[in-house]
């Protein structure tokens, strides 16, 4: 009884920890106006790291055997605990689902950046037909949040890419 009261105290501060994670994955992100569209991926691509990293922790040996002592010993904080292994691996499926699709857009974060506003022009329909394929196809980045968001950033790109031609000229 002893050693499984100091596991369940761990596992609390675990479930603590994660909560936390998922609280601060949730809130809204903080970005300059003219962010581009490049920030975007490096957001999803970070995030994906770091529930990767904590998916790694959660399935360790010295986890899985803790979390079968207290199997064994019918823990009640067991229910919280799948509940936050559940939710961590939907946070991190959909972290891995965006960097992936949003990895289709990266061919088109160059051009948009560093052309001309006339060559920038022919990679917009292109850039739009695989917005629209995210948008379909994608079962976490089909949000209007999410969509706007990055047609926020494309628009901020380009609009910095104008910029940038206008005061070279």
């Amino acid at each position: 009884t002893e050693v499984t009261e100091k596991l369940e105290e761990a596992v609390m501060i675990w479930i603590k920890q994660i909560r936390q994670v998922l609280v601060e994955s949730e809130q809204m992100r903080r970005e300059a106006d003219d962010i581009g569209p490049s920030a975007e991926l490096e957001h999803w691509k970070t995030r994906m790291s770091s529930f990767n990293s904590l998916l790694d922790e959660i399935k360790s040996s010295r986890v899985k055997k803790i979390i079968s002592i207290l199997q064994a010993a019918r823990s009640k904080t067991l229910k919280q605990w799948k509940e936050l292994d559940g939710n961590i691996t939907i946070a991190a499926n959909e972290a891995k689902d965006n960097v992936k699709y949003l990895y289709t857009l990266d061919k088109f974060f160059g051009p948009l950046a560093k052309a001309s506003p006339v060559t920038m022009m022919e990679h917009i329909p292109s850039l739009m037909n695989t917005v629209c394929m995210i948008y379909c196809t994608s079962p976490y980045y089909n949000t209007s949040e999410r969509m706007t968001s990055l047609l926020l950033k494309i628009t901020n790109q380009m609009i910095n890419t104008c910029k940038t031609y206008l005061c070279e000229g």
